[in-house]
């Protein structure tokens, strides 16, 4: 399960591919059969979903400020960030004070503020599962109830808001 997109992808452990298409010369009762096909390429998002659940996956979107600690400090909006860390975070706390755990509100300032590409979707990062994001990131979003928001949570990226939506 694609962790930014929310949805399956195929992935060739001989050559360490993955494509979004069926590979070459695989009937379709052939992709059938492959490992996770039943639970992943039903069809259904949120069949989909709730089977990531079943593995226990999390699905969540963020918002993230950079700062010139960050690993990268730069993004889709700024080519090289100079703010420092408390500015970072001063910034993010006036949105946590904007989205009063409002899931529309922080979707749309995520769209129009998140240093991250996940920006483009209101900040919505898919479905994954435990040791594929930083652990700061993944302890705090498995901490929190769906639907619920965290404080600022640091990480090597920057300070983020994190809202656990599965």
């Amino acid at each position: 399960m694609s962790t930014s997109r929310g949805m399956p992808y195929f992935y060739n452990p001989e050559t360490k591919q993955s494509s979004w298409e069926a590979p070459e010369g695989l009937s379709s009762s052939e992709v059938k059969q492959l490992p996770g096909a039943a639970k992943y390429l039903s069809g259904d998002r949120a069949a989909a979903l709730a089977a990531a659940q079943q593995d226990g996956k999390v699905r969540a979107s963020h918002l993230l400020v950079k700062h010139s600690g960050s690993r990268r400090p730069s993004s889709w909006k700024e080519t090289n960030i100079t703010r420092s860390k408390a500015e970072a975070i001063s910034i993010l706390q006036g949105y946590a004070d904007e989205i009063q755990g409002d899931p529309e509100t922080f979707a749309l300032l995520a769209q129009e503020h998140s240093d991250c590409s996940s920006h483009a979707k209101g900040g919505d990062l898919g479905v994954f599962g435990r040791g594929q994001m930083q652990k700061p990131f993944e302890d705090a979003t498995y901490a929190l109830e769906p639907g619920a928001i965290s404080g600022i949570v640091d990480t090597d990226s920057g300070v983020h808001l994190i809202m656990r939506t599965a």
